[in-house]
């Protein structure tokens, strides 16, 4: 089923979407969107059904991105993309856009390392001991370093205890602390998911546009929707929904029952468009 959008704003984007399907791009995070949200991100798998149904949305629209802060490898292994990554109105957009999925060479092309994400990766291990919080556990993305907190004994608690210390950490070396959901992630500055969605609508002249998160860090693509409607643009903010997040989901034009309910709006968007 297909529900339409609760602002009016969000009503219009997916009228546009509706109407000229092949100048519409849409993107989508990973975690907690596209795949269920799990203790380890190792184990993360896309939602049954969601990857083919990506697959007949690329064939309808402009476009189909996935935005993510995992490297691109990552999606590509967890998320058995198949044929998905070979279609030309696919991309992947990873660590916040400062890799790519390169369709033609059939490569992942990466931005450099900022020298201060292995300075702070070599603090690291220190501080956490210093910090005494069992369970937490340390993603090295290469370009970024990512402590999450969701298996530790109080995660809560330790996501709260280790927020300062990493942020000095992170002041130290020249890198932004991205906080999301029961993770915080030590990033070089100015880069975020705002600006890979509006360079794929740059190199796709797209005149619609959609995002579907569901984290803090997917704010920053929200923004960049609502700077593109104020240039003209037509466009609709969905929160994959969480109790975890409010942020996101009060700045939203729709909200969807996690990445069942992407399925089921992504599945509607085909029937209604093909």
């Amino acid at each position: 089923m297909l529900r339409t959008p609760e602002s009016a704003a969000g009503a219009a984007g997916l009228t546009a979407i509706l109407d000229r399907p092949q100048e519409a791009s849409l993107a989508f995070d990973f975690d907690g969107v596209l795949s269920p949200i799990v203790a380890d991100p190792s184990l993360s798998r896309p939602y049954p059904g969601v990857v083919a149904a990506l697959g007949r949305l690329a064939e309808l629209v402009g476009s189909v991105s996935i935005i993510t802060g995992r490297p691109v490898a990552d999606v590509l292994r967890l998320g058995d993309l198949g044929e998905l990554a070979a279609l030309e109105q696919f991309s992947i957009f990873g660590l916040y856009g400062m890799q790519r999925w390169d369709r033609a060479g059939r490569a992942v092309v990466s931005e450099p390392v900022p020298a201060g994400v292995a300075e702070a990766r070599a603090e690291l291990p220190a501080l956490l001991e210093a910090a005494g919080e069992p369970g937490v556990t340390v993603e090295d993305k290469a370009m970024s370093v990512a402590v999450h907190t969701r298996r530790a004994d109080e995660p809560h608690r330790a996501f709260a205890a280790l927020r300062g210390p990493l942020h000095e950490l992170a002041g130290r070396h020249g890198l932004a602390l991205e906080p999301g959901r029961m993770v915080l992630e030590l990033r070089p500055p100015g880069v975020d998911k705002g600006h890979a969605l509006r360079a794929i609508v740059e190199r796709r002249g797209a005149r619609a546009v959609a995002y579907f998160g569901d984290d803090l860090g997917d704010l920053a693509a929200f923004d960049a929707v609502e700077r593109l409607r104020e240039a003209g643009m037509a466009g609709l903010k969905v929160c994959s929904g969480s109790d975890e997040v409010p942020q996101l989901a009060a700045r939203a034009d729709l909200i969807v029952d996690g990445p069942p309910g992407v399925l089921e709006f992504v599945e509607g968007l085909n029937e209604r468009l093909k």
